[in-house]
């Protein structure tokens, strides 16, 4: 089975086509990055995958499933970390709270916690690596800290698929190497992952695909396939600069956002 399968998939966001003729199909589990420049359409293909968003044309399946018609088994399935920027949380929760949220999303009023719902979130928080921080104030995190804790919420409900919106934005390397590390465990163990980001440098060896989108795809691959300066001049033009690096050239986009 694979964890998404696109065909002649157009999106239009208030009338205008962010997608266009998308066609992509993942194996799974597998770990794929989504690059591309500002406007490429990016979040917009997470949120379809989502089911957030509905096709114009063409069809998207996800393991198996159409998100437009089968929303609630598809979210089920899939976690979601988006831009850590675009979050908010106006009342000042504890880490444990913010993971416990996905636990409860789906269950009916008066939504109980259980004890298995406190036993899935002192796991998933042991997991990456943020146990000591269960009682404290999510708002008071590091940059870091606070993305482990969102794909810790994105993964407690035991997701087959993981969507991230470019989950190094404004944190230190460390913690980009730390995050890597629990991407790559979560595709060992079965769940595939899909991460929008702007600097592959530092992950090319552990993806299985890349796929450079700008509102269709333009190469999907193998990293040596997809990252050629050819390809990414084509896309990218003088909005990127390439260095000569083996076994792949280095790029660093000018542009910065999804």
């Amino acid at each position: 089975m694979n964890s998404v399968e696109a065909s002649g998939l157009t999106v239009k966001l208030n009338g205008f086509e962010v997608l266009n003729d998308v066609n992509l199909s993942l194996d799974h589990p597998s770990f794929t990055v989504l690059i591309g420049p500002n406007g490429a359409g990016k979040t917009t293909l997470l949120k379809t995958i989502l089911g957030l968003l509905k096709p114009q044309s063409g069809s998207i399946k996800v393991m198996g499933l159409d998100p437009t018609k089968k929303s609630k088994k598809v979210r089920l399935m899939v976690g979601y970390v988006p831009q850590r920027d675009r979050i908010s949380f106006f009342v000042p929760m504890k880490v444990k709270d913010v993971v416990m949220m996905s636990r409860l999303v789906w269950k009916r009023p008066p939504r109980w916690i259980t004890e298995s719902d406190e036993a899935a979130v002192k796991k998933v928080l042991n997991f990456v690596g943020a146990e000591e921080l269960a009682d404290r104030r999510f708002d008071e995190l590091s940059g870091g800290q606070q993305q482990k804790v969102l794909i810790a919420r994105a993964i407690v409900s035991e997701p087959r698929l993981l969507l991230l919106d470019e989950p190094f934005n404004g944190i230190d390397v460390k913690s980009q190497s730390e995050i890597m590390s629990l991407l790559t465990n979560l595709k060992e163990n079965g769940v595939s992952v899909i991460m929008v980001t702007h600097d592959v440098s530092d992950v090319i060896h552990l993806v299985d695909n890349i796929v450079l989108l700008y509102r269709t795809i333009i190469a999907a691959g193998k990293p040596k396939d997809v990252l050629r300066e050819d390809v990414l001049k084509s896309v990218y033009g003088d909005r990127i600069r390439i260095y000569a690096h083996e076994p792949y050239p280095v790029f660093v986009p000018r542009d910065s956002h999804g």
